[in-house]
């Protein structure tokens, strides 16, 4: 008796990257070729399987006429803007992401963004630098209001977790409704400008679409409270910078704490880096340990399924940019 073919999969990567760590596994139930940026226009004749471990490549664009075979792409990473494109959204390609790995570890990076502005811990830390002993009074967390910008799996995290730190928590989504779980009211992102002067903090989680880049305008800051605190976890491309650099020095809002910005690694020419109203972080909210392993894991549960015929989760709505 023959066994049943394999797929063929190919895991794009980059150099600095170790590989997956169940690659063994994932090996015993397909037939595995690692692939850096520039090895695959070769790689994909054939290839069934597109495993996106270096999440960020965008090299897929430039060669999908090869992809002759290609049917799933996986990507290690909730978000999927890097490899979207027409060719790619016209197709009959699945798509999935790793939504659910990152929830927690993000709603917990932005409970802490929080209480690390409202309880003015970056002055404390640069005070015990200078040995200098500063009183000051700091703000008082409970009570105040959130704007969670995105109302997927992340967004949700962070509403229960913040909410449970007995903020005020309100979710601005695609469409507007009320009575949801874990937000009560939802108002349309289209709105965004005519809500979000009610909020203490402002949170973005959002994918990055074509109706999400740049959302946050002069126009929305201008709106924002003066103390507002900005916290953008999902891409620096949501945020128009050059707006939000000027109402940071006009005073326009309180501040920002920025794990994403336009342009990574942030250019040393930036202002940002100077501010001193501005927390910045590597893109590294979602980034707990373990979280390479935990990617790894989902994916072989998912190759399982697609060896065994099952129907796929997290499948991303290739028209919306996300999966809902």
């Amino acid at each position: 008796m023959t066994s049943e073919p394999t797929p063929r999969l190919t895991v794009l990567t980059r150099d600095d990257l170790d590989p997956p760590h169940n690659l063994a596994e994932i090996e015993k139930l397909a037939q595995v070729r690692l692939v850096t940026a520039d090895e695959l226009a070769d790689a994909l004749p054939g290839t069934e399987v597109l495993m996106f471990w270096d999440y960020f490549s965008a090299s897929l664009r430039d060669h999908f006429d090869r992809a002759d075979a290609l049917a799933w792409i996986h990507v290690c990473a909730a978000g999927v803007d890097a490899i979207m494109f027409d060719g790619l959204r016209e197709s009959d390609v699945t798509v999935t992401n790793a939504r659910g790995v990152f929830d927690g570890p993000i709603a917990e990076f932005v409970l802490g963004s929080i209480l690390a502005w409202d309880k003015r811990l970056h002055e404390s830390r640069a005070f015990q630098n200078d040995k200098q002993w500063e009183w000051r009074e700091t703000r008082r967390t409970t009570g105040s209001s959130a704007l969670v910008v995105g109302t997927g799996g992340i967004g949700r995290a962070v509403a229960r977790l913040l909410r449970a730190a007995g903020l005020e928590v309100t979710g601005a989504g695609r469409t507007a409704r009320s009575g949801d779980p874990d937000f009560g009211d939802v108002f349309a992102t289209d709105d965004l400008v005519d809500h979000v002067g009610a909020f203490d903090n402002v949170v973005m989680i959002a994918p990055l679409t074509e109706q999400t880049s740049g959302l946050v305008d002069a126009q929305v800051l201008r709106a924002m409270k003066t103390t507002a605190h900005l916290i953008n976890v999902g891409r620096g491309q949501l945020v128009a910078e050059d707006d939000l650099i000027a109402a940071l020095r006009a005073g326009t809002i309180a501040a920002a704490s920025l794990d994403v910005v336009e342009t990574e690694p942030l250019p040393e020419s930036s202002p940002l880096w100077e501010m001193p109203q501005v927390a910045i972080s590597p893109h590294m909210s979602g980034d707990v340990v373990g979280w390479r392993d935990e990617l790894a894991d989902r994916f072989l549960d998912r190759l399982r399924g697609y060896v065994a015929g099952e129907e796929f989760e997290n499948q991303v709505d290739k028209s919306r940019g996300y999966v809902h």
